[in-house]
């Protein structure tokens, strides 16, 4: 399909919240509020990720509960050999088991899919991309594109112009990371645990998380695979394949917290060619996709509350680490559904787009999974 007449779009997991958000970002408008990208621009001077990306037409693909259902003016197809023809486009949230079986589908149909799950992430065959940071990594693509883990992908805009500047020997990261990471089922439990503590009664026995989430901090995001979780494994591999480096070494420590949305992480940066802090706070004003909120002294440094609804990471609390003459400790946060994960997804349909990357694959050059 030629890009002057628009692009044929699927998204895949759209009645999820991820799924909403990427409608949002491509410019559908919500049921209810037809103003919203209108209210948003005028809040935050911020745009949807996929304006510029010419769409002729989005349709959205749910599980067969959710075929037929009508959202925001759009009918929901089932996942189908058939329903997947014809699309130039598809971007995918809707979980590993969905994206291992149908990614490769769309793809072999000619579709240059973009996926949030970690099926694809830490294949060879397959670029694992930040739209700010490593966007050249799409050149080679296959059909599937890899959209990191939330908590890697804030990570990573506000890593790169410092690994540019001095180079990157060691990380130390704890994440802080919000519920609606895990799901809408772990919103829910926090509130109706926040509820019932304030109350007096009874908290609920635990569903979405090994224990009480409310008032409380888990030292589990994710689920163990050895002493660490896969959460912890996300952000140590990702890290270093997105920014082409195997030899940074990294600490993870991945923890929930009882935030609704936006994870927060402490990070100890190891560079390895000096880099104060003003030089720091220099190079990351001036980074696409990063906000910095750095006044201390009046209170001003990133929060979860200020990040939720913004495509922008905010850094802060830039300061030299005492204990390291090369290090630096800052604090990041961002919007685990929205840079975390749709906006991601669409900015990067749309960097294909400008590339000129938005081309079919070879039916048998499309990656698989055993």
């Amino acid at each position: 399909m030629s890009a002057s007449n628009g692009y044929r779009i699927a998204v895949v997991g759209a009645t999820g919240q991820v799924g909403g958000i990427l409608l949002d970002e491509l410019g559908v408008p919500r049921d209810d509020d037809a103003g919203l990208a209108a209210v948003r621009e005028a809040r935050d001077g911020v745009r949807p990720a996929g304006e510029g990306l010419p769409i002729r037409e989005i349709v959205p693909f749910a599980s067969a509960r959710s075929a037929g259902r009508v959202l925001r003016g759009l009918t929901v197809q089932p996942l189908t050999d058939e329903s997947i023809q014809g699309f130039d486009i598809a971007v995918f949230s809707a979980g590993g088991s969905t994206s291992r079986e149908w990614a490769p589908r769309f793809a072999r149909a000619g579709a240059v899919v973009v996926d949030n799950s970690s099926a694809w992430r830490m294949r060879d065959d397959v670029p694992l991309v930040v739209s700010e940071v490593n966007p050249e990594a799409l050149d080679d693509h296959r059909g599937i594109v890899a959209n990191p883990n939330c908590s890697t992908m804030q990570l990573m805009v506000v890593l790169r112009p410092l690994q540019r500047a001095a180079g990157i020997e060691r990380l130390v990261v704890s994440t802080f990371q919000a519920v609606s990471g895990t799901g809408k089922a772990a919103v829910d439990e926090l509130l109706e645990e926040s509820a019932a503590v304030l109350a007096g009664d009874a908290v609920p026995a635990p569903r979405s998380y090994a224990h009480q989430i409310a008032f409380n901090v888990l030292p589990h995001a994710g689920s163990f695979v050895d002493d660490h979780t896969d959460e912890e494994h996300k952000l140590v591999n990702e890290t270093r394949k997105i920014l082409g480096d195997d030899t940074i070494r990294i600490s993870a420590t991945c923890t929930r917290v009882p935030v609704i949305n936006g994870h927060s992480e402490a990070v100890n940066v190891e560079t390895r060619e000096p880099l104060d802090p003003d030089a720091a706070r220099e190079l990351l004003a001036s980074a696409p996709g990063v906000t910095v909120v750095d006044d201390p002294a009046n209170a001003a440094y990133p929060l979860a509350v200020d990040a939720d609804g913004r495509d922008d990471v905010l850094v802060g609390r830039i300061r030299r680490d005492r204990g390291h003459e090369r290090a630096l400790d800052l604090f990041v946060v961002g919007d685990n559904l929205r840079k975390g994960a749709a906006t991601n997804t669409v900015q990067l349909a749309r960097v294909l787009h400008e590339r000129g990357l938005v081309r079919p694959t070879a039916a048998d050059a499309v990656p698989t999974l055993d």
